[in-house]
């Protein structure tokens, strides 16, 4: 099962912040509120439009863990990569969403979903004679069991031929804005929460 650890620097709201944590372990992260934004709203240029961006280089980003944190204004989506930034689309999608690969029906908790779609990006390192499983986390992860207002759920709709997607579960279809971060590299999604 996935240990919880506390997420000190991932609510700044900026490019650089760190999720904390143990970065080779995989597992999801827990939450620690985040300080007042003195009136300032932390998410002034989201919005609900799909959010698309470019892959840093050629190399398949390998996920290392996720985080997931709830802070003044905002829930924090972080994926973290071991080598690169992929490229990435953010939109929200109507249900029933269906798994990369198989077509299998995926269910998410609530109202509304929008879907992190990453390429080239995998969660499994095939440049390895054995292949090794990079991210070691779970496939679905809780919201609430780690804080989240409005992000209810996430779940792994897909790793299949170096594109990996994860469908983000929230409670109502909320602005989001999308950032990206070095050292390591990470996409951040943040969500507009009550």
């Amino acid at each position: 099962m996935a240990a919880l650890f506390a997420v000190s620097g991932c609510g700044k709201g900026d490019n650089t912040a760190a999720p904390g944590g143990d970065s080779t372990s995989g597992t999801t992260t827990a939450t620690t509120p985040d300080t007042t934004t003195d009136g300032i709203d932390p998410l002034a240029d989201a919005g609900t439009d799909p959010v698309e961006g470019a892959a840093a280089g050629s190399e398949t980003a390998l996920l290392e863990r996720i985080a997931v944190g709830r802070h003044e204004g905002y829930d924090r989506v972080v994926f973290q990569f071991k080598n690169a930034l992929p490229g990435y689309r953010v939109e929200y999608e109507e249900s029933p969403l269906k798994e990369d690969g198989s077509g299998n029906p995926v269910t998410v908790k609530g109202n509304a979903v929008v879907v992190v779609r990453m390429e080239p990006a995998s969660g499994f390192d095939l440049n390895t004679a054995e292949g090794v499983m990079v991210y070691k986390g779970p496939r679905r992860i809780d919201g609430a069991s780690v804080g989240a207002s409005v992000v209810q759920e996430l779940v792994r709709t897909g790793d299949f031929e170096a594109v990996l997607s994860w469908a983000i579960g929230l409670s109502d279809k909320v602005d989001f804005r999308v950032t990206t971060a070095t050292s390591p590299a990470r996409l951040i999604v943040d969500f507009r929460n009550h």
